[in-house]
């Protein structure tokens, strides 16, 4: 791309920001929501995707997977592009893009249609660094903590709320309404961030560094998929173990390009300050420690009840009991801000990474009851709060504001690594502890419990990471 003819400027002075921005966070949150809704969207109908299609289930899975690449390779490019040429104005492009991707899936009859659709929906994963960083160049410092808190929340929010909504809407209508739906919802987004959310401090210009994004998208999509597929194509298999190798050598070729150009879609060097540097370490370490709860729990509740450890329960019934998780989280940014305010971010995101510890080791043994699920799953909610507000902060607070999109988006996407991670590790216990009941091979209680283990043990070393962090941090 051409260099852009416009000069960067500072966001507007802190005395001027916040004016006329009272539904800036509502909007903003809502479109985080609306897009962290992909996540789930579709989970309640993949078994059901073969015969819906007339398709393998090999390769109705793609349908799943499509989306998680994508996300993985637009957050990072859009982050950039958002610094670059405007974040409000890659906002709606992205939100364009979920519109187009929800409507094309609702017209579908068959797989490729739909897996394009998937594709185009999973473009629209920056959504959420975006609006970070649009409140960071709106609102005063005084309300940016909670803010940002709960933009940050809306990814867990949307993902929670999603299954239970979906799994109703399966149950009880055509299963292109799960996209019809998600179309109306981003259209409404569209709108809302079109008529009021402001165009903020004019872009950075620049040249976007082409090669270093197909680099890390080349390097980026080996690695998930290995790291997805895997399991069904054998951990040594040479698909895999080439795709391993190949992701390898990527990122090795994609640093030493970035830190030679000029341009950079990453700037390794801000990336490699200690302060996001371990807080970008610490949120892959959560990521996959989070995830790992969301594996359980559906299951542990689907599972008939002769095997003595399942709850015998509904898609519906187990997204009904995941749903209070993403409600607490939720609830838990302004007390995530307010921790912050007071002791700094790492403080929180320590606090936080201690909660997620707790509620797996009380999962491992608190499991027979739904009760005791919905309680493990708002304490996981707690948690998870308290640290994806903290993560923000402790990436504004270590980079300039022209960067602020571009880290974001790479924080978001060391999450996302985490729990694509987190995804396969837990499929691997989950495949070789199993039993035998109904003629079937299901995960075994043991399994459920080494997963929820590994995933108190993750925690425990995001906390460990997180103590290393700088005690207090201010915006540059």
């Amino acid at each position: 791309m051409s260099d852009v003819l416009v000069a960067p400027v500072q966001a507007p002075p802190q005395e001027q920001r916040g004016h006329g921005t009272r539904l800036l966070v509502p909007i903003l949150a809502f479109a985080g929501i609306v897009t962290a809704l992909m996540q789930t969207l579709i989970v309640p109908v993949v078994p059901e995707l073969p015969r819906l299609l007339n398709a393998s289930a090999a390769d109705t899975i793609w349908a799943v997977t499509a989306t998680l690449l994508a996300a993985a390779v637009a957050t990072p490019i859009v982050g950039r592009l958002g610094d670059m040429y405007g974040k409000r104005r890659l906002l709606l492009v992205s939100l364009g893009l979920l519109v187009v991707g929800s409507s094309v899936a609702g017209l579908s009859t068959t797989l490729v249609p739909l897996i394009a659709g998937r594709v185009l929906q999973g473009l629209a994963a920056g959504v959420i660094p975006l609006g970070i960083s649009i409140m960071r160049d709106e609102l005063p410092s005084e309300k940016l903590g909670s803010a940002t808190a709960v933009m940050s929340a809306s990814l867990g929010v949307g993902g929670a709320i999603g299954l239970p909504v979906a799994a109703l809407l399966a149950q009880t209508t055509d299963w292109h309404v799960l996209f019809w739906t998600s179309a109306v919802l981003g259209a409404g987004a569209f709108v809302l961030v079109w008529a009021k959310i402001p165009s903020g401090a004019a872009p950075a210009g620049g040249r976007f560094d082409l090669p270093g994004a197909i680099a890390l998208s080349a390097a980026l999509i080996a690695l998930l998929l290995a790291i997805s597929k895997g399991a069904s194509w054998g951990w040594g298999a040479p698909l895999t173990t080439s795709l391993f190798a190949g992701a390898l050598v990527l990122f090795l070729a994609w640093g030493w390009w970035e830190l030679r150009t000029p341009a950079p879609l990453v700037d390794l060097r801000t990336t490699a300050h200690r302060q996001v540097l371990l807080t970008n370490l610490a949120s892959i370490i959560f990521g996959f420690s989070m995830f790992a709860m969301s594996l359980v729990l559906p299951q542990l509740l689907q599972l008939p009840t002769t095997t003595g450890y399942g709850l015998g329960q509904t898609m519906l019934a187990a997204g009904l009991v995941m749903a209070p998780m993403g409600l607490v989280m939720m609830a838990m940014a302004p007390v995530s801000a307010r921790i912050t305010d007071a002791f700094g971010p790492r403080t929180t995101l320590m606090i936080g990474a201690g909660v997620v510890a707790l509620s797996y080791g009380l999962g491992v043994f608190f499991m027979a009851e739904i009760w005791q699920l919905v309680v493990v799953s708002a304490i996981m909610g707690a948690g998870v709060g308290l640290s994806y507000g903290a993560m923000p902060a402790l990436i504004m607070g270590a980079v300039p504001r022209s960067e602020t999109a571009a880290a974001n988006s790479l924080n978001t996407l060391m999450r996302s690594i985490g729990t694509s991670v987190s995804s396969a590790v837990a499929g691997v216990v989950l495949a070789q502890l199993t039993i035998t009941a109904g003629g079937a091979e299901l995960p075994s209680q043991t399994a459920f419990q080494v997963v929820l283990g590994i995933g108190a043990s993750a925690a425990l070393v995001a906390l460990g990471i997180a103590a290393f962090l700088p005690r207090r941090t201010k915006a540059l």
